[in-house]
């Protein structure tokens, strides 16, 4: 159950590029990837769910809408809107619907942040897509930027299974298969492949991340 800080960040991203030109190369080319971080909260999982298959962008823009409706993102106060009210905030019916699910289920004590903590990678996963709306995606994301986990890769992320394309010159049909044997080569620390990764995506496109 292996994680990353700020203090051993860096030197886990020498630590993964030192068996990996390309990755190194990244490293030379754009500097080192920020270290993307969130709190373990559920207006967290609120803008990871709201991410789902949608722009960064779009989905910021409806986390803040929601921000200014009721201030704080608790699941006591999404529950005080109606559906018109949080499609207003940019969510469609589905992530409605997801969102108001995971505010019972963390209410009704079937889903405690801080009991995750104690729990290994997979029992995290597995507890986490128990609920309605958190797909594989949504937990990696949840382990690589909240829990700081260092050996995930979600292998459902299209910026990353474009960005190892681009970094391997591989052709654009490569199979999500092929992807995850390189991945495998990056163990143990997928997260920090990932990051090094998404970094080469967005400097590429000149984005912030």
């Amino acid at each position: 159950m292996q994680f990353f800080t700020d203090k051993t960040f860096i030197s886990l991203c020498d630590r993964v590029a030192l068996n990996d030109p390309d990755l190194q190369l990244v490293i030379r080319q754009y500097g080192y990837p920020p270290l993307w971080t969130r709190a373990a909260t559920f207006e967290t999982l609120i803008h990871i769910i709201l991410e789902q298959q949608v722009s960064l962008a779009s989905a910021l823009a409806a986390l803040k809408k929601l921000k200014e409706k009721i201030i704080d993102i608790t699941p006591q106060n999404l529950l005080t809107l109606t559906d018109e009210e949080l499609k207003a905030c940019y969510f469609s019916r589905q992530k409605i619907s997801y969102a108001k699910h995971l505010a019972h289920e963390i209410l009704n004590g079937h889903l405690n942040l801080e009991e995750l903590n104690s729990l290994d990678s997979e029992s995290v996963k597995e507890k986490l897509i128990k609920i309605k709306g958190i797909g594989n995606w949504s937990a990696d994301i949840y382990l690589m930027m909240v829990m700081h986990r260092c050996d995930v890769f979600p292998l459902g992320d299209i910026a990353l299974l474009t960005s190892v394309k681009e970094l391997k010159a591989l052709p654009k049909n490569t199979t999500k298969e092929s992807i995850a044997m390189i991945v495998e080569e990056w163990k143990p620390y997928q997260t920090i492949a990932a990051y090094i990764l998404w970094h080469s995506y967005l400097c590429k496109r000149k984005r912030q991340g």
